[in-house]
């Protein structure tokens, strides 16, 4: 083990501020509208994409996966959070297998973490179609090179790759892959966690409870 790395991670700074306060005693009462409030205030303040996300699967036998994907639609009311992949994906596999998931994003600037996690459900075709075919060419080219999360066959595969869903989309520019899937998660239990400087952190928690939700403080 790198002995000096200890150090070297304690001598960067964490939570540095100035940072926002958070009184719970404000917070919205439907976990699904505090996220819109401060998902609001990461826009307002600047902060380098609010809308990537962490998105956390685990297979048939429990075996977990993360990776880091965009937020592509939020139901503030009914606290559902959209996103999109390959259903041939590696996370699209593990949806399958096992249809409930956790999102997590962190903003830094604001010391602002947040936790959503509940079942996850596919969205009809038509809904990723339009999700696919309202996005720039260059990321509907991305959608129809190779096939996501399968090895690739060579050095020299992704280019030829690439110039072929170039030629795919300009000769079908209404194309859109098989496997493109949007999913929703709807949140069953959130956590929004206000960071401080000097280490009095704030954590709200929700749980669902049929049509409503129990709020209280955990220690951080």
């Amino acid at each position: 083990m790198d002995e000096e790395l200890p150090a070297r991670l304690r001598a960067v700074p964490v939570l540095a501020g100035p940072l926002p306060r958070f009184d719970p005693d404000g917070a919205d009462p439907a976990p699904g509208r505090q996220f819109a409030r401060w998902l609001d205030d990461a826009l307002d303040d600047g902060v380098p994409e609010p809308h990537v996300m962490t998105l956390s699967t685990a297979d048939r036998d429990g075996k977990p996966s993360a990776r880091v994907l965009m937020l592509r639609g939020l139901g503030a009311d009914a606290c559902s959070f959209v996103f999109a992949s390959d259903a041939g994906s590696h996370k699209g596999h593990d949806l399958a297998a096992n249809p409930h998931a956790a999102l997590s994003w962190y903003w830094p600037r604001q010391g602002r973490q947040i936790r959503a996690a509940g079942p996850v459900e596919a969205l009809d075709a038509g809904i990723a179609r339009g999700d696919f075919l309202g996005r720039r060419e260059a990321s509907r080219i991305a959608g129809f090179t190779g096939r996501m999360s399968a090895p690739l066959a060579g050095p020299g595969a992704y280019d030829e790759e690439r110039r072929r869903a170039a030629d795919l989309v300009a000769a079908d520019p209404q194309a859109v892959p098989e496997g493109h899937t949007v999913y929703r998660l709807r949140a069953d239990e959130m956590e929004f966690f206000q960071g401080d400087p000097d280490g009095f952190h704030v954590r709200l928690h929700y749980a669902r409870q049929g049509d409503d939700w129990k709020r209280g403080l955990l220690w951080p």
